[in-house]
């Protein structure tokens, strides 16, 4: 051990010797009161820590990528992350969508499928599919309806990822009806003919 190691050690024993001091008095002066204040400081720690793990989606929520209408399409912005979402109606619903050029289809997460009325328990997971986490099982289901900017369409196959996804993508089986083109951190889909 070094000596700056040392008198780091040294004084991180002195100030906790201090801090416990401080906390043995109090308590014995005001046991509810120090009792009351330790918990407070333990909820804001915890709260510091949560909001530090959760603020990517935190920022995603409070930054969303924007996405503008153009006379040939739509353009989108990056968020924060650096990936492009979007939102669209699904049979009537809106949900958020990561798009992924390296996907092959329409895959919502469990907790989208329940939101636009399909229960996911009643679905038959019987395909696969390849992703970073490895393969998960797939359930074919069709949507009603899908509408992104102007354009809907209607009757899309899609599935329902059983996997850790935390959120919906749209692939390249809805993405091929535009001509994506990519300008720094802007995506404009414009729609195929």
């Amino acid at each position: 051990m070094d000596q700056d190691s040392l008198l780091r050690l040294v004084y991180l024993g002195l100030l906790l010797m201090a801090l416990s001091g401080s906390l043995i008095a109090a308590f014995r002066r005001a046991p509810g009161h120090t009792l009351q204040s330790l918990l407070i400081w333990a909820f804001l720690a915890l709260a510091l820590v949560a909001a530090y793990a959760l603020w990517p989606e935190i920022r995603r929520a409070l930054l969303p990528a924007s996405v503008t209408r153009t006379a040939t399409g739509i353009e989108i912005g990056a968020a924060a992350d650096g990936h492009f979402y979007v939102d669209a109606t699904v049979n009537g619903t809106r949900l958020t969508f990561l798009i992924d050029t390296g996907a092959s289809d329409i895959v919502l997460t469990p907790a989208d499928a329940r939101r636009i009325g399909i229960d996911p328990a009643t679905l038959d997971f019987s395909g696969q599919a390849s992703t970073a986490n490895g393969m998960v099982a797939t359930a074919p289901i069709r949507l009603d309806s899908l509408g992104l900017g102007p354009w809907e369409d209607r009757d899309l196959p899609a599935t329902v990822n059983s996997g850790a996804l935390d959120r919906s993508l749209l692939g390249m089986s809805y993405l091929s009806r535009y001509k994506i083109t990519l300008s720094g951190r802007t995506m404009t889909l414009a729609r195929l003919p």
